[in-house]
This record gives C-alpha cells, structure tokens and sequence, in this order.
C-alpha cells in the first residue's frame, strides 16, 4: 500500500500532471467565456442582421420541420416534433470560429517568440524601463509614457556610447602604436633595418 501511495505521488508530482490539469481549468473558463461572447454578444448581432436581411424574427425562428406536431393552442409542439435547429447549429459554428480564432492568435504568439529565441520574461524585461533608466529619464525631462521621446534619447544615447567606445579604441590604438615605437620588439627592428637596406 506504502508503494502505491509513493508511485501515485510520483505520478501527481509529475509536470505533465500539473499542466494538464491547469490547462483543463484554464479551458472550461475559456469555455465559459466563449460561450458568453457567442451568445450574448455575436448571436445577437447575427439575429439583428438575419431579421433586416429575410425578414424574419430572429436566428432562434429558424428551424426546419421533419414532422410538426401542433399544441391545443395552435401552436407548434417542439418537444414533440422532429425538427432541424438551424439556430444551435449556427451558435455551435460561432463557438468554434471565435475558439480557432483565440487559439490561432495564442500559437502565433508563441511562435513568434520561438521564432526569436526569446521568452516572454525576457521581452517583457527588454520593454520595461528599470529604476536607473526611470531615474536617467527623469533628470533629463522626459515623462517615461512618452514612447516616441523614450526611444529618441535611448537611441541617441546609443549613439554616444558607440562613439565613445570608438573614440576609446582609436585612443588605445594610438597608445599601443606609441608604445611599440618607444619600444620597439626585434621584429619591428628587422623590418627597418630591412627598409634601410631597400633604401
């Protein structure tokens, strides 16, 4: 029995486990919610454009009958006839066109970031300012929602540390260079001697 208990635990502590279940969760919400969009907001819209385009009342009128069965009011008996429920099915294709949709806009944000070789931590983290560039901003003028002004001083900001770090090079080029001609090693004597000797 102790073995058992130890392997089901294995089991449940397994990742696989874990994000299953979050993902059946996550999915039933989801669910829920594409329900409720389909239902309280598109099948009304589609009713309203079905009733000004045929004249009808609603998508819910439109059923097709196989076998009619009348009430003593007059009045169709739906528990009773056999019938084709145009309005379910027309509500079901909604669900799965606005579900593909959301699942079809998610894989190509995934992909994206795989695409780039980047997780979302990372681009998250490259497009939020820290506290030294708050900081930086703010005693330069600059309000941090101001994207395009943000852009503009990181950029020319980029600018002068490329041209410092050039001009930092070409500062220890020439210091190198000094250098070796103050001291030059015995391969820089054996090309003057031998420019003297061609002269």
């Amino acid at each position: 029995m102790k073995k058992f208990f130890s392997e089901f635990k294995k089991f449940i502590n397994r990742g696989n486990v874990v994000d299953l279940s979050v993902g059946v969760m996550i999915g039933s919400a989801f669910t829920a919610i594409v329900n409720g969009l389909g239902n309280f907001i598109l099948k009304p819209l589609v009713n309203y454009f079905i009733a000004s385009i045929l004249g009808g009342d609603s998508i819910s009128s439109m059923h097709t009958y196989l076998t009619t069965v009348y009430a003593e009011d007059g009045t169709i008996d739906l528990s009773q006839s056999i019938y084709i429920d145009w309005s379910s099915f027309i509500s079901v294709v909604l669900n799965f066109v606005i579900i593909a949709f959301v699942l079809f806009t998610i894989v190509k944000i995934i992909n994206k970031f795989r695409d780039e070789g980047e997780s979302f931590a990372e681009f998250v983290a490259k497009n939020t300012l820290d506290r030294h560039e708050r900081r930086e901003l703010k005693e330069a003028g600059i309000n941090p929602r101001d994207k395009k002004a943000v852009k503009e001083f990181f950029a020319k900001k980029e600018e002068l540390a490329i041209a410092e770090s050039k001009a930092k090079a070409q500062a220890e080029a020439e210091k190198a260079r000094l250098e070796r001609e103050q001291n030059p090693t015995a391969e820089d004597l054996l090309k003057l001697i031998l420019e003297e000797m061609r002269k």
